[in-house]
């Protein structure tokens, strides 16, 4: 128990900075390849269709 107390007071680990800094990365890679991601959800999207129909 007291090992469970000790890592919630512990304020070592991931902090705000660290977090803003990876979603800045994420939105900007999502903003640069947003047309080659579009196409293959579409690719992917038609490829179940079609074989929906199929079943």
């Amino acid at each position: 128990m007291d090992s469970i107390k000790t890592f919630l007071r512990e304020e070592e680990g991931v902090g705000t900075v660290e977090i803003i800094l990876i979603l800045v990365v994420l939105i900007s890679l999502v903003l640069i390849f947003k047309e080659q991601l579009t196409s293959i959800v579409n690719t992917i999207f038609s490829k179940i269709t079609s074989q929906s129909n199929s079943v």
